[in-house]
């Protein structure tokens, strides 16, 4: 899983990575809501819960490039099989594609799982 990381941005990058996933993740939250309230089509309902999901998991920082893949390519389904709405459909795959490349940051629970750790040998007693 380390593979997927290049890094774990601190500072403010760091900063800016949580606003990313935090933005997405509750504008994601509240379409597939308010998709699910309307009583859609079974296959909106997939879709929705999926972003839902999705979402969740953005939130919070877990599995996060394999997620904004997936919210990448569930949003550009989105933008080809609903006509309203296309450019903000748009702009979420956008942020998920580069959530994905860019990583979580330090501030996720990708970083506590699989972060960097410092391993410190025990002293030899002689």
């Amino acid at each position: 899983m380390r593979r997927l990381y290049s890094t774990f941005a601190g500072g403010w990058p760091g900063i800016g990575l949580i606003l990313m996933r935090l933005v997405v993740g509750f504008a994601l939250v509240s379409s597939a809501g308010s998709a699910l309230l309307s009583s859609p089509a079974i296959p909106m309902t997939i879709l929705s819960v999926l972003l839902a999901a999705a979402a969740i998991l953005l939130i919070i920082g877990l599995f996060t490039p394999v997620v904004g893949t997936l919210v990448a390519l569930l949003e550009s389904c989105r933008l080809v099989l609903i006509p309203a709405d296309r450019l903000v459909y748009l702009l979420v795959a956008t942020v998920g594609a580069a959530l994905a490349m860019l990583g979580p940051g330090l501030w996720s629970v990708d970083a506590r799982l699989f972060g960097w750790k410092r391993i410190e040998p025990t002293p030899r007693k002689r």
